[in-house]
């Protein structure tokens, strides 16, 4: 596991709790990142890097990375809702998804610039590489979705949109196992809340659509 030490003040912890100087060592690479639009680099061994709240690992930077691809694609989705769907549920559905997800992005492209990464653009990253693993929507199935209209939109919306909503779970708990970030670790926990939340409301919305 690659370390990562966060130089933005973001990704700092609560003061209160006391600072410890870290120190990088041999036993995993810590990489310093540098500042906007730089590259970063590697510590070397005994090299004093801050306190220790400052740390993040590098499961919070791939969190970041494959999140926003993975928002953007629930927010293109979310989109062709106003003039496809049939059900005012879905409709309002979708709007609660761009109102949340929308900040969430602007959130984790901020931290990721922060550290002198780029936002991932479009559908790409470590999310799109694995959609099944992560409930990413195939260019086949975003089609019939963009082709669909009325109570086929809505089925199909609420179908893709619960397993990407579960995919966005798993990424979460990825996360809150491996990340050291509170930013991202509370970004996390508020995805994962929130989308459960989503998930069983869309399961009942869409067995009361079927009947």
């Amino acid at each position: 596991m690659i370390a990562v030490l966060s130089v933005a003040g973001a990704c700092s912890g609560d003061p209160s709790e006391g600072e410890r100087p870290r120190v990088a060592g041999g036993d995993a690479p810590v990489i310093v990142p540098g500042g906007p639009g730089d590259a970063g680099r590697t510590a070397t061994p005994g090299e004093r890097l801050g306190t220790a709240q400052a740390r993040l690992t590098a499961a919070d930077v791939l969190f970041a990375e494959a999140m926003v691809p993975h928002h953007r694609q629930a927010l293109e989705m979310a989109a062709l809702a106003p003039e496809r769907a049939a059900d005012k549920e879905v409709k309002a559905l979708a709007a609660r998804i761009s109102a949340g997800q929308g900040p969430e992005i602007k959130v984790m492209s901020s931290w990721l610039r922060a550290l002198g990464r780029e936002a991932p653009t479009g559908h790409g990253g470590h999310a799109a590489a694995s959609p099944q693993a992560y409930g990413m929507a195939t260019a086949d199935q975003l089609n019939r979705l963009r082709a669909a209209r009325g109570p086929e939109f809505d089925d199909l919306f609420l179908r893709l949109m619960i397993t990407h909503h579960e995919g966005a779970v798993r990424m979460s708990a990825e996360e809150l196992r491996s990340g050291a970030d509170r930013v991202m670790l509370k970004m996390a926990q508020d995805i994962q809340n929130g989308q459960r939340i989503e998930i069983s409301r869309m399961r009942a919305l869409r067995a009361k659509i079927a009947d």
